[in-house]
């Protein structure tokens, strides 16, 4: 068979494959588990269950805020009262309702795909950070959380995020040699005293970031203090700007 032909042929057969795939696996919610018209998206209902991050927001973390933008740089209350080591962030979701729950399912219901729309929702959220050779770096994990959860989730979004925009992803640009105590409940304060000195930069990719722009990416943003204690480290290793972009941001209620 010419190899022209060869290639007609398999061009006629693939979309049978793939509506093969589709009677046997239909594509379903991420949320729910609903049939859906395309593979990882939402249903109707989840969709506007789903708190996504629109308008004002803050600069820094992204939050959502009232108003208008007036020229001026906006901040949130957080971010003005802590000096933030990076200069912009943006995040996707707020962390409450079906956002809440779809982020627990990636980070410990080893739903691993989510990681693929999140960061199509990342990028969406954060194209105003994109600068030209930007380079990429999630949040680490201490190797005994990597060993029990088989992957790092924010790792995940990174990769996703880079696939997305084309830049380049550092995935252990960073690591964490302390384990530390759960942060949840704790004070910002407290959250800022425990992580002192837990992160470092890798001693083989920190020539990477001298001078370039990096994009730390997490899951969710509660006060800070991973984002910035890993910012400090980014910047004392010789980084550019660093700027932050995450899934959900932990809001407080009005």
């Amino acid at each position: 068979m010419e190899t022209g032909s060869f290639i007609r042929g398999n061009y006629r057969i693939w979309p049978r494959i793939q509506t093969a795939v589709q009677l046997i696996y239909p594509p379903r919610c991420l949320g729910c588990g609903a049939l859906t018209e395309s593979d990882f998206a939402l249903c109707g209902p989840c969709w506007s269950d789903t708190p996504f991050i629109g308008g004002t927001v803050c600069e820094s973390c992204g939050v959502p805020l009232p108003g208008d933008p007036d020229g001026h740089r906006i901040e949130c209350d957080d971010c003005m009262k802590v000096s933030r080591p990076w200069r912009d962030g943006r995040s996707a979701l707020l962390y409450k309702g079906r956002a809440r729950a779809l982020i627990l399912a990636l980070k410990h219901g080893d739903r691993s795909e989510l990681a693929r729309p999140a960061a199509r929702w990342m990028v969406q959220a954060g194209r105003d950070l994109f600068r030209d050779n930007m380079l990429l770096a999630p949040v680490p994990l201490h190797w005994t959380r990597l060993l029990k959860r088989r992957y790092n989730q924010s790792a995940l979004l990174a990769h996703h995020v880079g696939r997305e925009t084309g830049f380049q992803v550092c995935p252990d640009l960073l690591v964490r040699p302390v384990r530390t105590p759960i942060l949840d409940g704790k004070t910002a304060a407290e959250r800022a005293r425990t992580l002192e000195d837990v992160i470092v930069a890798h001693p083989k990719r920190r020539h990477r970031m001298q001078g370039r722009d990096v994009l730390l990416v997490d899951d969710v943003m509660t006060s800070g203090a991973t984002l910035s204690a890993c910012a400090s480290v980014c910047l004392a290793s010789g980084a550019n700007h660093i700027f932050v972009l995450t899934l959900a941001r932990v809001a407080k209620d009005a």
